[in-house]
């Protein structure tokens, strides 16, 4: 049975189908993609160990047969210093505009001052019911439960949220009771996309994306800040039936020459290696061989500008 279908006849446990969108928010690094792909079984959100590896806000659907949630992946929230920083503050809060729900997401340990401060604005204006996920409580196992609940104090008392999850999206600790705690607060209604969507975006943005987060993973903190992936060629066999394979071309935009040095490396190694990882997972999500051409080029200040950022293939609606 479709999840339309369901919307219309009533769930299984005879409880309308319920449709929507939940809104994830929180600092840099507080785990929102890693939860985002521990909830769909599927890395559909780029992740890395580096700040602010999200900049869109990406919609993904998680759909059962009571409810379809689709879960907006927003970048970290932060006090923006140029133009991309801009962009990116600007998506979090459209990402606030259209949601149902908020899943605010919280790292253990780390002191919530800040969180609450740069977040609770944004929570108040918005309006609508929040869920507290406190995240990576593997890190707790063993220790006193009580600092756990003294940490929660201040910010149960400020946001006053529907529900308090301790989460661990990488043990996958209480994330069916996350899931099913946002999914309450969404209006009833038929699902919005067919069931068989993951993620809505095209193909050429998740092919950057993922060009983007093998970037992340193997270079160091200086880089990644600075680097934009634009796709300049994107064609597959579904749109083009007489090739037999994905062909990919794209620019990686760096600020500094050293940068483009650090990137391509000695003889090329760096580049060839972000490649081929990059062309291996596109396969696995893409469904077809890839040949992909990576190239670096050199913008002075992109970040820094709006014709920057825009040539970068951030673009303001």
């Amino acid at each position: 049975m479709g999840a339309a279908l369901a919307a219309k006849k009533m769930t299984g446990q005879d409880r309308p189908y319920r449709a929507g969108l939940a809104a994830l928010v929180g600092l840099p690094n507080a785990g929102k993609s890693s939860i985002v792909n521990a909830l769909l079984r599927e890395h559909a959100a780029a992740v890395s160990s580096k700040p602010q590896t999200t900049r869109n806000a990406v919609r993904c659907v998680l759909t059962t047969g009571e409810y379809q949630m689709i879960l907006i992946d927003t970048p970290g929230t932060h006090r923006p210093r140029y133009e991309l920083g801009r962009f990116m503050t600007e998506e979090i809060d459209r990402a606030f505009e259209s949601a149902d729900a908020v899943c605010f997401v919280v790292e253990t340990g780390y002191e919530p001052a800040r969180a609450l401060d740069e977040i609770y604005p944004r929570l108040e204006k918005a309006g609508v019911p929040i869920v507290l996920a406190i995240n990576k409580i593997d890190r707790l196992r063993g220790k006193d439960e009580e600092i756990f609940w003294k940490f929660l104090e201040p910010i149960q008392e400020r946001i006053k949220p529907a529900a308090v999850v301790p989460v661990s999206a990488l043990d996958g600790t209480n994330l069916d009771v996350l899931a099913l705690e946002l999914s309450r607060l969404l209006p009833e209604g038929e699902a919005i996309y067919p069931e068989d969507v993951l993620m809505d975006a095209t193909e050429r943005f998740l092919a950057a994306e993922i060009i983007r987060e093998r970037i992340f993973e193997t270079t160091e903190r200086e880089v990644p800040h600075s680097v934009a992936v634009v796709v300049e060629e994107f064609k597959s066999p579904d749109e083009y039936p007489e090739l037999r394979r994905i062909e990919a071309r794209a620019n990686i935009i760096v600020e500094r020459p050293g940068q483009k040095g650090i990137l391509i490396g000695s003889e090329g190694t760096k580049l060839k290696s972000i490649t081929a990882e990059a062309r291996r997972e596109m396969e696995r999500r893409f469904g077809y061989p890839v040949s992909l051409s990576l190239w670096v080029k050199v913008n002075p200040q992109w970040t820094k500008s709006t014709v920057g950022i825009r040539n970068a293939g951030y673009r303001r609606a």
